[in-house]
């Protein structure tokens, strides 16, 4: 890449090629299905996946799966399907779910894939857009809910991933996925061939601007991935893989494909079990998204604060030395974002000054951090964080009780990696370097123009993995994609001289002050979540004169702070039978108000890059965390600005007034 020094780029290409070397070889293969025979030869009776939350539940080898996948692209067959089809597939994790979705590819066809808790008006629309004539649903209640938005589709099959009884009132021919399997069973399945070109999926966006676009994703794009993605991280044949992302999106789905492809076994979890599957299954790896392991940092946090006063301060001085030797020895090792360029000098006093912090932090190492990784099982190699960039004090976290994390960088129309932390080149607050074959530039927003190392601009990217374009959208894809193939992926950021990427915010949720600064939300908002009284927080503030905070509180904490001042926050909704001798005060309470401005305040300035205008002016506490099921998270807890903005309109206007 012209952007890159020429030896950063063989130090890169020698151990990428040392990472995929390691891993099973897929580079003859032209298309995804033809992974699953070769899977079967290498691993057989090798478990595969467990699925012991689902009705049913499951246990499947890789000869067992191999085979129930290509039992169900028969039952297709059998039921009339033709190849080239599009089938649209609105189900969540499950084996099912992906015994179907490979079931579809073997078939020659191509999926349109959804949450089966998307909005019906646009599981309809994605239906319509992608011109599936055959449905394949979760369950019967998803059918129940959508049927009255399917009138005047020409469906001509529907297909129940549950063994639930098809209903007779029906438009067209339903069955279930046991009396698929049954047709299947009783056919020959006939070869489709395929290449690297043809439509594998079409995955839509999430359309809070407007009506959702379908990415269309070819099998080289995915097959890009599975053989590229052993340049960071080695999987062994058995290693066990806790899977919690949703399988329909690109990030869980490419991360499960390659998985399987080197012969891991994954267990399918979800939010409710999480933390005993962390105990039970003690995984290797695990991909998942910044919420989560953000989840994982405030249910220490909250451990740490239910521990008497004296313990609390042992384990805050043993976490100080810990910092302190983290961050001497990134220095030492040229692994500091803040100082890339440290001098031999700057290098061998931070070498010192860690092993002046080493003792605490072995102490911490005995005392605290050893348990804490035994919350996560205690076997992780790796986890593995994306969809958004990960706030810098958890990077430190993690670091300290010697978690490893790996940051990747992509979207959607990019299959989605296109880069990725290398274990050993683990820049903590970068979103590593770009995988094989891959290139990223930074560009002037306006002009286009490149920018050199260590400016901020657009990033763009260029590589196998980058889709066609939209599916039936020219516009779209005009707008996305120029004439030598780079995408614009609406992100800000910048690339340190070895090549890491560093994101700094969306391009277009940079909010403008009216002294005309730029500010990058995203960057304030992870300084803000440090403190254990603020949960969820959205920057606010567009042509105003400062910045303003919807900020939702971590009422636990906030109770703990309160009762020692025999106070209790009652918040709406809450039923807690609050006993006579407190005093019940409500979020706008002065004393409330007073204790959030000072941590807004605090952490914000505590944060590297501090600018008087990134100081949060006027804020609003709101007690309804944003969630999913709410409209204000995408399905990747990412929040929905644009919703946001919208539901608290009123408020945020009565901010600057």
């Amino acid at each position: 890449m012209s952007q890159f020094a020429p030896a950063v780029v063989k130090t890169l290409e020698a151990h990428d090629r040392a990472g995929i070397a390691s891993i099973r070889d897929y580079s003859q293969i032209q298309s995804l299905p033809e992974i699953w025979p070769l899977a079967i030869q290498y691993y057989g009776d090798r478990p595969a996946l467990e699925d012991p939350h689902n009705s049913p539940k499951a246990r499947l080898s890789y000869r067992e799966l191999g085979a129930a996948i290509a039992t169900f692209a028969t039952g297709l067959q059998q039921l009339g399907v033709k190849p080239r089809s599009a089938i649209a597939l609105f189900a969540d994790n499950s084996h099912r779910w992906l015994i179907a979705d490979q079931g579809i590819m073997i078939a020659g066809c191509y999926d349109a894939v959804r949450s089966a808790v998307a909005d019906g008006k646009e599981l309809r629309y994605i239906a319509e857009h992608s011109e599936s004539t055959t449905l394949v649903l979760q369950d019967l209640k998803l059918w129940r809910r959508l049927q009255p938005l399917l009138v005047g589709l020409p469906l001509h099959l529907g297909i129940l991933l549950s063994d639930e009884i098809p209903p007779e009132d029906a438009p067209c021919k339903m069955v279930n996925f046991s009396q698929l399997m049954d047709l299947g069973h009783q056919g020959t399945l006939t070869p489709v061939p395929q290449t690297a070109h043809d439509l594998a999926t079409l995955i839509y966006t999430s359309g809070t601007t407007g009506q959702p676009k379908g990415v269309m994703i070819r099998h080289r794009n995915l097959l890009h991935q599975i053989q590229t993605l052993g340049a960071v991280i080695q999987p062994a044949i058995g290693d066990r893989v806790l899977g919690l992302l949703p399988t329909w999106h690109t990030f869980g789905r490419t991360a499960e494909y390659f998985i399987y492809s080197q012969g891991c076994t994954q267990t399918y979890s979800n939010i409710r079990t999480i933390k005993a599957d962390f105990k039970t299954v003690k995984p290797h790896f695990m991909v998942g998204v910044p919420r989560l392991w953000e989840s994982i940092y405030e249910g220490v946090q909250k451990q740490f604060r239910e521990q008497p006063e004296s313990k609390q301060r042992l384990v805050n001085a043993l976490l100080w030395h810990s910092q302190k030797y983290v961050e001497n020895r990134r220095t030492a090792n040229s692994l500091a974002l803040d100082h890339p360029n440290a001098s031999p000098l700057r290098q061998f006093g931070s070498r010192i000054f860690s092993f002046a912090f080493l003792p605490g932090h072995l102490l911490g190492e005995k005392l605290v951090y050893s348990k804490v990784r035994e919350a996560t099982g205690g076997c992780v190699k790796a986890l593995i964080s994306g969809g958004g960039s990960l706030a810098r004090h958890l990077d430190l976290f993690f670091e300290i009780i010697n978690v490893p994390v790996l940051v990747g960088y992509g979207l959607t129309e990019t299959s989605p990696v296109l880069s990725a932390r290398r274990p050993w080149r683990n820049l903590r607050g970068a979103s590593g370097q770009p995988i094989p074959g891959t290139e990223i530039r930074v560009v002037d927003p306006e002009t286009h123009q490149p920018l050199p190392l260590g400016q901020k601009g657009l990033v763009m990217a260029r590589g196998p993995q980058v889709m066609e374009g939209y599916y039936k959208n020219p516009e779209a894809t005009a707008k996305a994609l120029d004439a030598d193939g780079w995408f614009d992926t609406g992100d800000l950021g910048w690339i340190t001289r070895d090549a890491n990427i560093v994101l700094t915010g969306r391009a277009k949720d940079t909010i403008v002050l009216t002294n005309g600064e730029n500010i990058e939300p995203q960057p304030i908002e992870d300084a803000c979540i440090r403190s254990p009284y603020i949960d969820q927080i959205m920057l606010v503030g567009q042509d105003q004169r400062s910045l303003g905070a919807l900020v939702v509180p971590n009422l636990d904490a906030l109770q703990k702070w309160a009762e020692p001042q025999g106070l209790y926050i009652e918040v709406p909704g809450d039923s807690t039978s609050i006993p006579p001798e407190f005093q019940t005060i409500s979020l706008e309470d002065d004393r409330v108000q007073k204790l959030f401005r000072g941590e807004l305040n605090a952490q914000v300035k505590d944060r590297p890059g501090y600018r008087p205008d990134d100081r949060v002016g006027p804020f609003r506490l709101v007690p309804e965390p944003f969630s999913i099921e709410n409209g204000a998270l995408t399905q990747t807890l990412k929040v929905r600005r644009p919703v946001v903005t919208e539901r608290y309109r009123d408020m945020i206007n009565g901010m600057f007034t």
